[in-house]
């Protein structure tokens, strides 16, 4: 089992390299955003998609015209025109949006494939045309590295450093299987009747953050005032962000060492989160409603709470199965039965039909985890993978059980 894991550290540069490195990355920036607009100058003549090979000859010509790009390391000039290439290519096999040109400030980064080197028992990474950097020694780096990636948040510098190692394959010493219903009220209600409360992070930080965003609306855009407001809305980003991903973390690392299959939703949050504002000729209804619900949503990090199961679990040697989640709280788990009415009230599940009575998010989780056992048994829709199918089933006019809504639901 070949493992590919990151290991990242806080840098400590100087003053000159930290200017240095806000210099490679802006030329980083100005490579993308030229080789992205000459692409799109391309298409609209008429003319073929540029690849990756012909575009580097551009960037040669470019290097003549602006002579301070020979001041940064080829290398991540390079990376950078590979990193428009993949996005190109993820946007012609439908796996992401159009790409989009760089901004100043925002994910300010390079790459160096090679030419690096580790010092880790002094505590130092020599970069290129940067020298020896220190950084925040915090735990050893395991396997062989490949790449190093420099980058800004936050106000400060980070390296993380991809490495490889061969692993046998993991056997889970966990034997049990659950589902998970993830939500707003409960973060994750487990199919036992156990459940996470969510952390709120943007939440808890929303009235302090809106303070100094406000601060901010009164300085001369460009001040020195200015950006020390600005630095100080960074760091409360960067608090949210760092809060979410700890509560993340654990709590993902506790289900993939305690279980060996795992059930969720196969949720589109893109499409859950997406603004209902319309535009002039349609707008939208309950605007302000959708608006708090989808900041909400984004505010749990169901997707990177799915992405961390993934990997976890293959580490660990289970299984994640992704079912559609129509109907999970809706139907019963005794009878099978299917109505509206059985969800009295947000959390309170009572069958119209046998008179069972759980909570409702319960309920969902137990319905989720028997989709993932036939899923995993036999195949049955529910894997995730039917809204690949370019043809979808006939319809089936019959009255509604968790079998035939499950069939004829797509994700």
């Amino acid at each position: 089992m070949l493992r590919l894991q990151a290991f990242k550290y806080e840098l400590m540069p100087s003053g000159e390299q930290t200017r240095n490195m806000r210099r490679f990355a802006g030329a980083r920036r100005f490579v993308f955003n030229k080789a992205l607009a000459l692409q799109q100058a391309h298409h609209a003549s008429g003319g073929k998609f540029i690849g990756y090979f012909a575009m580097g000859k551009h960037l040669t010509a470019w290097k003549q015209e602006s002579p301070w790009l020979k001041e940064s390391p080829s290398q991540a000039l390079q990376q950078s025109l590979k990193d428009l290439d993949r996005a190109w290519q993820n946007f012609f096999a439908k796996r992401a949006g159009f790409p989009r040109p760089k901004k100043k400030g925002r994910g300010e980064s390079f790459r160096f494939p090679q030419g690096f080197r580790i010092d880790q028992p002094n505590s130092r990474i020599f970069l290129p045309k940067l020298g020896w950097v220190r950084y925040r020694n915090s735990r050893d780096i395991l396997g062989t590295a490949k790449n190093i990636t420099i980058s800004q948040v936050g106000g400060k510098w980070f390296a993380s450093i991809q490495t490889e190692r061969e692993l046998e394959q993991a056997v889970p010493t966990a034997t049990s299987a659950i589902g998970i219903d993830v939500g707003i009220a409960r973060f994750a209600t487990m199919s036992d009747g156990s459940f996470v409360e969510p952390l709120h992070s943007f939440k808890c930080h929303e009235k302090r953050l809106a303070k100094y965003q406000r601060r901010m609306s009164r300085k001369v855009k460009f001040s020195k005032n200015w950006h020390k407001a600005k630095r100080k809305i960074q760091r409360i980003h960067t608090d949210i962000a760092n809060a979410r991903k700890d509560f993340l973390h654990k709590k993902t690392s506790a289900i993939s060492q305690n279980h060996a299959m795992v059930a969720i939703e196969d949720l589109q949050v893109r499409n859950m989160s997406k603004s209902a504002a319309g535009n002039a000729e349609k707008p939208g209804k309950n605007v302000a409603a959708k608006s708090g619900l989808n900041k909400s949503i984004l505010d749990q990090g169901w997707f990177e709470f799915r992405r961390q199961l993934q990997y976890k679990l293959d580490w660990n040697g289970g299984i994640l199965i992704a079912v559609p989640a129509h109907y999970t709280s809706q139907t019963c788990p005794c009878c099978g039965h299917v109505a509206k009415a059985n969800r009295k009230t947000q959390a309170k599940f009572e069958c119209v039909d046998c008179g069972y009575e759980n909570h409702a998010d319960v309920v969902g989780a137990m319905n989720i985890l028997a989709r993932g056992y036939r899923a995993a048994a036999c195949g049955e829709d529910g894997s995730g993978l039917v809204r690949n199918r370019k043809t979808k089933p006939a319809s089936v006019k019959q009255e509604p059980t968790e079998v035939t809504m499950h069939e004829t639901a797509h994700a």
